[in-house]
């Protein structure tokens, strides 16, 4: 069964080519993407904080804000940055007290638009049988020559 990127389920995802052809230094062209998406995220959102953790094995967390987890995930080539609901004990603690999800899914929605400017290069159209992955250049990635 083929594979592709892998990034938390639920989450608002945006697609890009780790390295462009150039083979020579794909960490630095990764930790480049990183210092990308935790500037330009700050940026954008300021209520993130810079965060090191993990979603299961593969799926890198950078951000964290009251309301979601901001990271990266890659595979082959191709990088998933994403946006999603946090899912951690001390998120689910509080959401006990005071609930949060209603107001963490509403937040994702009204970002998910920029968000995905901000970041996506590719689009995602479909999967084969098999779970191969078929993207597309994304409209505002060819509207800017990138």
């Amino acid at each position: 069964m083929g594979r592709s990127v892998s990034y938390p389920t639920g989450s608002v995802v945006a697609f890009r080519l780790l390295n462009d052809g150039e083979e020579d230094d794909v960490d630095w062209a990764y930790e480049c993407l990183v210092d990308e998406v935790i500037d330009t995220t700050k940026a954008t959102f300021p209520s993130f904080q810079r965060f090191d953790g993990w979603r299961g094995r593969e799926d890198r967390i950078l951000l964290r804000n009251a309301f979601a987890d901001c990271g990266i995930s890659t595979y082959c080539g191709l990088a998933a940055i994403w946006l999603v609901e946090r899912d951690d004990p001390r998120y689910w603690e509080a959401d006990f007290y005071t609930p949060r999800t209603a107001r963490a899914r509403h937040w994702l929605g009204q970002v998910s638009g920029s968000f995905i400017d901000l970041f996506g290069e590719l689009r995602l159209v479909g999967r084969f049988s098999n779970g191969e992955a078929i993207f597309e250049r994304s409209r505002s990635a060819c509207a800017t020559g990138s």
